[in-house]
């Protein structure tokens, strides 16, 4: 990074030498001397960082010059150097915008090497908080995290796609363990809301009775244990995007409060009288069918309305096919990089292994089973034995009914025609049956299959 650049105009050449040697040392900065202002104006094409301007000059004012420095750089900061000390000068240049005034004394010296190295470290910070800005924003261009090549996952993506051009609200279905809120965050990093806040908040993991304090804020002394004010996600997320997850766990009496949040694009703190405007673009999502609460009477019908917006259906990862590779794929590339790990691989007979099961607990649950695979390889290779599967939900449910084993190999079928998209050659090879063992099958079960 190039030296800060600073100006000192000062027309007595002892002081001038003897102020940038100082300003050299204890800054390290590139100071530039003038004695006159028309010195001073002719380099200003060199943008100075800092100017020290003093106020008397053998060819113009302060005053002049000051006003001049502020209309083609208004955001430099202008020291005011001066013999005067009459207080209404000082007052009237520090009102037109200038950093500071120094009288001319004995500590004066010492007091403008002060305010340069501050002025200094106010840059710094800025110039750093700039580059984290710059940062996050290219860390987050194009941000996907979803991974998938599978038809049902490229109209997943297409639908964050057009989330993301506007603010509508977008409302996220899907099972436990699908990416829903990586939906969430993909359409906000790339929307015009992705240098503000994304702001999320699990709605089933609060106490209903807290909920209302965590969106809206509360006032200090509001309730027992409110010990300061604190403000709530819609504050937090203004400008941004507030994530609310499992909305469908939310109770009766703060739907209400919520709808009127939205509606009147405004919140108060709870013990509090404040009415505070937001501007917050809202994404929901949930595990359960919200039109089938309205019916049973647990979720508001018109907050579902207002709620709806762009709905966004996450499929499972069993009705993914061979994303299942994909994502185990990066999972193993993941944990390897994660605790600096030589590359691991999987083996063929893993690989059936993994598309054989149906992930219950989906993403999540296949994240869990590669990271314990990696623990458990030992060498660079994944093998069927180092895949554990834990759950016992499908097998559960599978078996909870007693069938013939001619109806339990229909329902087999059936998956697998479901998993792959009807390919009845594939799944005949899959299930290492023929074609015309697996319409067999079908057609006895009732399914109507084009041949």
């Amino acid at each position: 990074m190039n030296p800060l650049r600073v100006f000192l105009v000062e027309d007595d050449e002892i002081t001038g030498k003897a102020l940038r040697e100082s300003l050299i040392k204890e800054t390290g900065a590139d100071v530039q001397v003038f004695s006159t202002g028309k010195d001073f104006l002719n380099n200003m094409n060199l943008v100075p960082d800092i100017i020290s301007l003093d106020y008397l000059l053998p060819d113009s004012t302060g005053a002049v010059l000051f006003k001049k420095v502020k209309k083609m750089f208004p955001e430099v900061p202008v020291i005011i150097v001066s013999g005067q000390q009459d207080i209404s000068t000082a007052v009237e240049l520090l009102r037109q915008g200038a950093y500071d005034y120094i009288v001319k004394d004995r500590n004066m010296h010492s007091r403008l090497i002060n305010l340069v190295k501050k002025i200094a470290e106010h840059i710094s910070l800025q110039n750093k908080i700039s580059e984290l800005e710059q940062e996050v924003e290219r860390k987050y261009l194009d941000y996907n995290p979803i991974k998938g090549n599978s038809q049902v996952m490229q109209q997943v993506f297409n639908l964050i796609e057009k989330g993301a051009r506007t603010n509508i609200t977008v409302s996220i279905y899907g099972e436990t363990g699908t990416g829903k809120e990586l939906v969430a965050k993909s359409i906000h990093y790339n929307s015009r809301r992705r240098k503000a806040k994304f702001v999320a908040i699990n709605v089933s993991a609060i106490p209903a009775d807290l909920v209302e304090s965590e969106l809206f804020g509360h006032e200090k002394g509001s309730f027992t244990g409110a010990m300061s004010k604190r403000i709530g996600k819609f504050e937090e997320a203004t400008g941004g995007t507030l994530f609310l997850d499992e909305i469908g766990d939310m109770d009766l009496n703060m739907q209400t409060k919520l709808l009127r949040a939205l509606q009147e694009e405004e919140v108060v703190r709870v013990g509090g009288n404040e009415v505070i405007k937001t501007d917050v673009r809202i994404i929901v999502a949930t595990h359960k069918n919200l039109a089938e609460e309205v019916q049973k009477g647990t979720f508001r019908k018109d907050l579902y309305f207002r709620l709806l917006g762009l709905p966004i259906e996450l499929p499972p990862l069993r009705e993914r096919g061979d994303d299942v590779l994909l994502l185990a794929k990066f999972f193993v590339d993941e944990f390897c990089k994660k605790n600096a790990l030589d590359s691991i691989s999987l083996s063929a007979k893993a690989q059936e292994k993994l598309l054989r099961y149906t992930y219950p607990g989906n993403v999540r649950e296949l994240k869990a089973v590669i990271d314990l695979a990696c623990v458990m390889a030992g060498t660079g290779t994944i093998r069927p034995d180092d895949i554990t599967f834990t759950s016992t939900v499908n097998r559960d449910n599978f078996l909870q009914t007693e069938r013939t084993l001619e109806e339990y190999s229909v329902e087999i079928v059936k998956h697998f025609m479901s998993r792959y998209h009807n390919n009845a050659r594939l799944v005949a090879e899959k299930l290492d049956i023929g074609k015309t063992t697996l319409y067999r099958m079908l057609k006895r079960s009732g399914e109507n299959i084009a041949e």
